[in-house]
């Protein structure tokens, strides 16, 4: 019986687990191995994802990968043998009372050394997502941490500093990973920040959550094998102890070697105690140092031996990682650790030979089974065995909070309703409330213009500092308040838990398209900003799906294109506006799915890891976690983005305003031959003629700049689009945001960049009296609708750009998105213009 076809409520034993890469070595370390338990808890809405619990833990899986797991019924005398005996051992809490510190100070510790004199301890805490260390991170770091950046990784570490007794801590907040195996960039670059010589700290803390033991301890199994010093958390304790479970902590620190400390981070229990034990074992290594070997049995242990011999004796690479380390993962098919071995030349090759030797032998043992499988079993067997020994959970049949959120957050009828009603509330908040504090940075931005002004003389300086800097200024802050209400909502969906529901509600959906589940977040939130929607594109732990969700997102019609909507519809299309609206924001969606698709197809043939995802317990988040979250990615945004925004801005502001010199000359010459022409005798008249003279110098301005030439010289790759230079000109300016196409369009057509709905008023009339020297009208219904179509696609602002590059970890995908976008821009509106003009419109 395969696990897919076992009905919810029941509890099956693992048999086999299928499949073969990336996919099964990664069901493998989240637990699915023979002979465990899994019991199906739900179904998604659309019956695809399944919700499992298997080791006290919630995960999902896809049917199709369901499927690829035989299993078994469990007989009911065996289910009825799971009550836990009484611990053999004293329990840590024979008194009834709880192990954990009440101190609630990490840093109570005081010394009377100087900072400069104090010992420097690095540290690196490691663990799975969801266990807590980020808040064990943010209790040390106080206000000196910082974003580390290691040899140009793409992966996020932060660093922060404080003071313990004598010494001054380091420490680095790695990635939250299930595993050191290389299927997805975060754990390679945990592995390689433990191993490097450069940056392998001295301490490693490792955070478990104390309810989910089995599963969290694989991860300290691995770190443990390569032989670095390590304390354990054992975090989230509180809520262990209210499970009624009982668990013998010395008993446990001793068959793993490694001092175990509980922690509560949420409230910073037992976090002082905690970098005691890091202190002490700094201090004292010793304390930690048996050579604690996972017995791997009779089939691979000689090969095991065999190849650590050989390791020691030909390979240099055995001084930085233990010998016997590095053989079992050459045995695991280990494909980062055999490219290593690659690029050490003969002696690499030796290994190699070794390696392949050893693998061959053990054929006719193995059997059906390989040695992923066979180490993977090992390593949870020894951790079963410690558990076994040291913990008593209770068993209970009552049903536990969480499942009793869930049955009705993802119930079948109205999960999806309830997730659409958040969803309207989310997208609601951060673009109708964030477009009051908008408003008013928008003013202060105009109040600092207009202060600029009345201050400066006229002339290129003037024009450059309120034109080229303070608008590029303003173009980055404007943003900031959505910036903060978007990740206030996401940093409440990750930290209580309920972002992981939604990604298992929309995953059906969204693999249709070739995405991910929580891909569906972004791609909603971009019909707001394209910018913090690719931001938010971090929480997909994939990074194939995270990086196909970045390259469509931009096709997503954010606010930023609706005055030209506006506008152009409004102008053309006065009865029939909201369909027009409708269809651009469909045709964005559709190309947005076909793309996906594509490039699913063109990039990515396989996954890079399964949709296994963890279901967290629901949590209630800290506000401290919260404000943290906010703060660091608007901090994050005002650095990136503002920069090469500032930058952009300028340039485009430079490139439309030189040279003017000769225009000036012309136009203030007829300016001057008008008010000294008697023939005109009223005032209105003779500001009207100006007004015109003004109108003609900006135009020929605008045709004669830099910006213009540009415009001028691409007239012909956009004629067949049914455009001209001025509306060349017009996209060119709307690179560094999509607001400018509309005041662009504005100084080129009335000489008047402002955004009054009088201004409005002018610019579409004027537009629809526009013509060109040949007569034609310069616009029709069937230019605009295909000028709206390629402002909908081409080019993303420069903000969209740079995020781009920033999230998906090379500006390379910055300039395939570039190309790709104009490119299909291009033959969309082409389409649209040429089908339009053939059917006689």
């Amino acid at each position: 019986m395969k696990l897919s076809d076992v009905e919810t409520g029941k509890t099956v034993l693992i048999q086999k687990v299928g499949g073969h890469g990336a996919f099964r070595k990664r069901i493998l370390e989240m637990g699915f191995i023979t002979g465990k338990r899994v019991t199906v808890v739900q179904n998604a809405p659309l019956k695809d994802p399944v919700y499992y619990r298997i080791m006290d833990y919630n995960v999902s899986l896809r049917r199709q990968d369901a499927a690829l797991i035989d299993v078994g019924l469990v007989e009911a005398e065996a289910e009825e043998a799971t009550a836990g005996e009484p611990l053999l051992e004293a329990s840590a809490n024979e008194h009834g009372e709880s192990p954990i510190p009440t101190n609630n100070d990490p840093q109570t510790h005081t010394s009377t050394r100087s900072g400069s004199h104090r010992k420097k301890l690095r540290v690196a805490l490691v663990g799975n997502p969801n266990c807590g260390k980020t808040s064990l991170f943010n209790l040390a770091s106080g206000a000196h941490e910082h974003v580390g950046n290691y040899s140009g990784v793409t992966v996020d570490a932060k660093e922060a500093h404080f003071d313990h007794g004598d010494y001054r801590i380091e420490i680095v907040d790695l990635p939250g990973s299930y595993s050191l195996s290389p299927y997805s960039p975060e754990e390679l670059y945990i592995r390689q920040f433990l191993s490097s010589p450069e940056t392998r700290p001295d301490i490693v803390i490792d955070v478990v959550d104390t309810c989910n033991l089995e599963r969290n301890l694989y991860l300290t199994m691995q770190i443990k094998e390569m032989k670095l010093p390590m304390v354990v958390a054992l975090n989230m304790f509180d809520e262990f102890e209210q499970s009624k479970s009982e668990l013998n902590i010395p008993l446990l620190s001793q068959l793993f070697d490694i001092p175990m400390v509980p922690t509560v981070g949420r409230v910073a229990r037992g976090v002082s105690e905690l970098f005691d034990a890091v202190v002490a074992l700094a201090e004292n290594p010793s304390t930690s140092d048996r050579d604690i070997k996972i017995p791997y049995g009779a089939i691979l242990e000689p090969s095991i031996e065999s190849l650590t011999q050989k390791i020691e004796e030909h390979l240099p690479l055995a001084k930085q990682l233990p010998a016997r380390y590095i053989a079992v993962k050459l045995l695991e098919k280990d494909s980062e650790i055999e490219k290593t071995m690659a690029q050490l030349g003969e002696k690499g090759g030796f290994i190699l030979s070794a390696v392949r030797y050893e693998l061959d032998k053990m054929k006719a043992s193995l059997g059906e089974q390989d040695t992923e499988t066979l180490i993977t079993d090992r390593r949870y067997g020894y951790i079963a065995g410690a558990l076994r020994e040291t913990l008593r959970p209770h068993k209970s049949i009552v049903r536990t909070q969480t499942d009793r959120i869930d049955r009705l957050l993802i119930n079948p009828i109205v999960g999806f309703p309830i997730f659409l009603v958040f969803i309207f509330l989310m997208f609601e908040c951060t673009f109708i409330l964030g477009a009051y504090p908008q408003s008013w940075i928008e003013a202060l931005v105009q109040y600092i213009s207009d202060g600029v002004s009345s201050l400066l003389s006229d002339g290129p300086l003037k024009d450059l500092i309120v034109g080229g800097i303070i608008s590029g200024v303003g173009g980055v802050i404007v943003f900031l308040p959505q910036i903060l209400i978007l990740y206030l909502f996401i940093s409440v969906m990750e930290d209580t838990g309920y972002m992981a529901r939604a990604a298992f509600m929309m995953d059906k959906l969204m693999h249709k398209m070739g995405l991910h589940g929580k891909s569906f977040i972004p791609l909603i939130m971009g019909f707001g900003c394209n910018v913090p929607a690719i931001m938010s594109s971090r929480t997909i732990e994939s990074r194939q799906s995270r990086l196909i969700t970045i390259l469509v997102t931009p096709l997503m019609s954010c606010n930023a294109r609706l005055p030209v909507y506006v506008l152009l519809a409004g102008a053309f299309f006065p009865r029939h506006a909201g369909i027009v609206f409708f269809g651009l924001y469909l045709l964005g969606i559709i190309l947005a799915v076909l793309l996906a698709r594509l490039f699913r197809k063109l990039f990515f043939k396989q996954e890079d890891i399964p949709f296994v995802m963890e279901l967290p317990p629901y949590r209630i988040p800290t506000h401290r976690s919260v404000l943290i979250h906010v703060w660091d990615k608007a901090k994050e945004y005002l650095q990136k983005m503002g920069t090469v925004i500032l930058v952009a801005s300028v340039i485009i502001w430079f490139l439309g305003y030189f040279p003017r010199a000769e225009v000036e000359k012309r136009t203030e010459a007829r300016i001057t031959e008008v008010l000294n022409n008697a023939e005109v005798h009223s005032a209105k008249e003779r500001e009207e003629i100006i007004d015109s003279i003004r109108l003609v110098g900006h135009t020929e301005q605008q045709e004669g700049s830099i910006l213009g030439q540009m415009g001028k010289a691409i007239e012909p790759a956009l004629a067949p689009l049914g455009f001209d230079w001025k509306m060349s000109i017009a996209l060119l300016s709307g690179l560094p945001a999509k607001e400018v196409v509309v005041g662009a369009m504005g100084v080129i057509y009335t000489g008047n960049n402002d955004d009054s709905d009088e201004a409005s008023v002018q610019l579409s009339e004027r537009i629809k009296q526009e013509v060109r020297p040949d007569g034609t009208h310069a616009f029709t219904p069937l230019i605009a609708l295909s000028f709206m179509v390629f402002v909908l696609l081409y080019f993303p602002c420069i903000a969209t750009v740079t995020a781009v590059g920033r999230e998906a970890g090379s500006y390379k995908w910055s300039l395939f998105v570039m190309v790709y976008t104009c490119l299909l821009a291009w033959v969309t509106s082409f389409l649209v213009y040429q089908i339009g003009s053939w059917l006689g419109f």
